[in-house]
């Protein structure tokens, strides 16, 4: 597939969340796309490699928060558990003015997040970022990043009870924590909505919704959870407890 049609494929994806991607931020993304797969044959960062899925599955995918939720301006946003960079390398890309911040348990990826901000150059944009390497329940205790973020994001493949007790200590009081979760989420709701409360935090709206490319369709659901109060000092537990004993 040649650089026109991959960058044809680029925008269609990408308009389906309703943004129209300037030539500057198209050139981004297939930079992006080539370091993803050059650098996966070093480190696991991905099993989805083939272009199209990754715009759908990845690109936009990540970009399509953005159609759910309203962030303002100059907005801060901690991406938990970002692996390859997803969402919040594509957040940044379309929403510049953004201040995000990576956050992954593994050095090895965030060398590789490291290597995509300088080599797309995001770190000339308007807003911040950074990649930094630690684990969420530690760094949640630190002044540095616990209550510092208007918004936390994550692709997390954990249940929402677990996950939210990683994010949750990161967002100011009033902040959003943005849950990416594949189709299908009344069992899981219904059995965690409790547990999220003991965070201080409640489930604002649940949003499903689809994106399409010729031979690719992902079905994914957001939920968006409001931080009420400050989050208990107890949580988020030492690692490995939520896990083993999701809040409910």
């Amino acid at each position: 597939m040649n650089q026109i049609n991959q960058k044809e494929i680029l925008c269609e994806g990408i308009k389906q969340t309703g943004f129209l991607l300037n030539e500057y931020q198209a050139e981004q993304f297939l930079k992006y796309y080539e370091l993803l797969v050059e650098w996966n044959q070093k480190i696991n960062l991905t099993a989805i490699t083939e272009f199209e899925q990754v715009v759908v599955k990845h690109f936009a995918d990540s970009v399509s928060l953005l159609s759910a939720i309203e962030i303002p301006v100059h907005a801060s946003m901690i991406d938990v558990g970002t692996g390859a960079g997803f969402p919040g390398i594509p957040l940044k890309i379309v929403r510049p003015d953004l201040n995000i911040t990576l956050l992954d348990s593994l050095n090895k990826r965030v060398g590789f997040l490291n290597e995509i901000i300088c080599s797309i150059h995001l770190e000339d944009t308007e807003g911040e970022i950074q990649a930094i390497h630690g684990r969420a329940e530690e760094l949640s205790r630190s002044s540095l990043y616990r209550g510092q973020y208007d918004f936390a994001v994550s692709r997390a493949v954990s249940n929402i009870s677990v996950i939210s007790e990683y994010c949750i200590p990161f967002l100011k009081v009033n902040g959003i924590f943005a849950a990416y979760k594949s189709g299908g989420f009344a069992e899981e709701k219904l059995l965690y909505e409790n547990g999220i409360k003991k965070l201080n935090a409640e489930i604002d709206f649940i949003k499903e919704f689809q994106i399409t490319g010729a031979n690719e369709t992902a079905d994914r659901t957001f939920v968006i959870i409001r931080k009420t109060d400050l989050t208990p000092d107890q949580y988020p537990r030492r690692s490995g407890i939520p896990e083993k004993r999701p809040l409910k």
